[in-house]
């Protein structure tokens, strides 16, 4: 588990930004458990990847794009444990990964950014990806 003074700054750069911060399994189930609408999921980390690509990149997204998705929620692995545990059982089959985003249409995973897709990326790139998600399923 990191320090709450290390990760904090970076959990409100997400939930400043309108992210729902999602700290217990209950949480995740009640924004992914849905059946309906469109949800964007990030699994958050301490990581350089997700400070310099992938917090970057959503909010490029979301500020960039007309479509977005309903509803914004993160995890943040090494702090939130089991909720980012329950949130990774949504994310099947993909295997675990931080950081991770995840977008959910009617309660079914339809797009999905690893930490592959995110490290050594540009904010950009991962913008215009996830953009792309966002006018076809939003």
């Amino acid at each position: 588990m990191y320090p709450i003074e290390l990760t904090e700054p970076m959990t409100r750069d997400l939930t400043d930004f309108g992210f729902l911060p999602l700290s217990e399994p209950s949480d995740v189930d009640t924004i992914l458990g849905g059946e309906e609408g469109t949800v964007l999921m990030v699994v958050n980390s301490v990581c350089g990847c997700a400070a310099a690509n992938c917090r970057p990149g959503v909010k490029l997204a979301l500020h960039r794009s007309e479509k977005k998705p309903e509803k914004l929620g993160t995890v943040f692995a090494g702090v939130d444990a089991a909720a980012t545990a329950r949130a990774r059982e949504y994310f099947l089959p993909y295997p675990p990964s931080s950081p991770a985003i995840a977008l959910f249409k009617d309660g079914e995973l339809v797009h999905m950014l690893e930490r592959h897709h995110i490290e050594g990326r540009p904010a950009s790139m991962i913008a215009d990806n996830l953009i792309t998600a966002f006018e076809k399923y939003c």
